[in-house]
């Protein structure tokens, strides 16, 4: 599987370099995109299925093992989406070696990663397990929701390794130009999440234990199969699949400038969500529907995004600056042109989508301002994701976060200051487009002083 995908890659590399009419380039890029993002695409909306599912079988249990699987549900995503460079570090990293022709280098770099993975694994590990108590009293659970919420958190935190393997994995295949088989691993592990799930909360009377056993399981058969894939093109290709501690350490460093962009982020988003409940009952909670459609629309961008990581690094670990130049603004097309389809689905959906969340005419009139704010925002939020991919790709970490640690800086004021003047949640929502029009502008300004233009097999 990883020689096809490499075959195809030094497919597509000649053909890139050969004189093409800009139409025909427009294409080529066009056909890229579609190959690489349409797989992600589904990858990533399988992910939140297992906690969908997990909420579904659990919910029958009582409301207190829902309540406690909420608690640490949202723990454990917390903790894993920290880790998510894990992914994007190495997907930029592998793509460069990949564009350079040097596939058994390109391996070598994606194993650094996983064992980085293992490693933080292991760490997190130790942290949370005896910890589990403790941080779910942090997250204010009941009395009675706390005891189910300790368990599940417990057994998951068995699962963790595995998952940050399955983010360094995707990584891999990612910078190997290859989408398909984790959008592949991703159907089959939520198919065996569910069943699983199904088998030990109920056939074994597992309880909400059983949805942790079951969710571990399939993750583990996740990595599994991930390091399975690897182990596989490493010893095709003549890779070394033992520990290097310099490559090891130079994915970490790698990964640090991305991980202060994530943390802003989920800082930004925080800060969002308390302001809200600084607003009332009512504005709260349609700040949560807001927030889970503004989610499910990031997954569409954020598949571009993912494709525009493996192309621009392999553009650029090519040597080919004009290649990495043209793909980008091909890219930032695609991304104004599904950023615009989507803020008219969200428009025209309106009146159906929030029956389906509250039948509260309150929450409602509270809603439907910002939605249109939502709406108005799609394409500045299909420039920024794609940027963002951009620059990840090209491996220029640094920049994206000091953009996003200027973005937090100017966010949070505006932010405090919507409960003072009564701004009211069309305010909030008001300064969240004010926030991804500053990451626009950032990332634009990066993109178009060319210094993120870096070739080689590595940055």
């Amino acid at each position: 599987m990883l020689c096809i995908s490499y075959l195809w890659t030094i497919k597509l590399v000649h053909m890139t370099q050969a004189p093409a009419r800009p139409g025909a380039v427009r294409r080529q890029h066009d056909r890229e995109i579609i190959m690489l993002a349409v797989p992600a695409f589904g990858a990533l909306v399988a992910e939140p299925l297992f906690v969908m599912a997990d909420s579904a079988i659990v919910g029958h249990l009582g409301t207190a093992q829902l309540a406690g699987l909420g608690v640490a549900s949202a723990l454990l995503m917390t903790a894993v989406s920290v880790f998510v460079f894990l992914a994007y570090a190495t997907t930029a990293a592998v793509a460069r070696r990949v564009g350079a022709g040097d596939l058994p280098s390109a391996i070598r770099q994606g194993m650094d990663g996983i064992w980085l993975a293992l490693l933080l694994g292991a760490v997190a590990l130790a942290v949370v397990l005896p910890t589990a108590p403790a941080l779910v009293n942090l997250f204010g659970a009941s009395d009675t929701a706390a005891p189910y919420a300790t368990t599940y958190l417990r057994i998951s935190t068995l699962g963790i390794p595995a998952m940050l393997v399955v983010l360094a994995a995707t990584g891999v295949l990612r910078g190997l130009q290859n989408t398909k088989t984790p959008l592949y691993v991703a159907i089959a592990g939520f198919v065996a999440n569910a069943v699983l799930n199904v088998a030990l909360v109920y056939g074994a009377d597992l309880g909400i234990a059983g949805s942790a056993w079951g969710t571990v399981i399939a993750q583990w058969g996740m990595a599994a199969v991930y390091l399975t894939v690897v182990l596989r093109g490493a010893r095709r290709h003549g890779a070394s699949l033992r520990p290097d501690a310099a490559g090891i350490r130079a994915s970490a460093q790698a990964g640090v400038p991305l991980l202060v962009r994530t943390l802003s982020l989920r800082a930004i988003l925080m800060i969002a969500t308390a302001v809200a409940a600084r607003l009332g009952d009512s504005d709260i909670a349609a700040h949560q529907i807001i927030l889970s459609l503004w989610s499910l629309l990031a997954f569409a961008l954020d598949a571009i995004a993912i494709a525009g990581q493996a192309i621009i690094g392999r553009y650029l670990g090519a040597g080919d600056a004009q290649g990495a130049r043209e793909a980008c603004r091909r890219m930032v097309e695609w991304g104004i042109a599904v950023g615009v389809v989507l803020g008219v689905l969200v428009i025209l959906a309106r009146p159906v989508f929030l029956p389906l969340f509250t039948s509260d005419a309150t929450v409602k009139d509270a809603a439907l301002p910002a939605l249109v704010l939502v709406a108005l925002s799609q394409p500045i939020c299909g420039i920024v994701f794609v940027l963002d991919g951009v620059l990840m790709g090209a491996g220029d970490g640094p920049y994206l976060a000091w953009a996003m640690l200027l973005t937090l800086a100017v966010f949070t004021p505006a932010a405090l200051l919507v409960p003072a003047f009564d701004g009211g949640l069309t305010a909030l929502w008001a300064t969240m487009t004010l926030m991804m029009t500053v990451r626009m502008l950032t990332l634009w300004m990066r993109t178009r002083s060319g210094r993120w233009i870096v070739t080689g097999a590595a940055r």
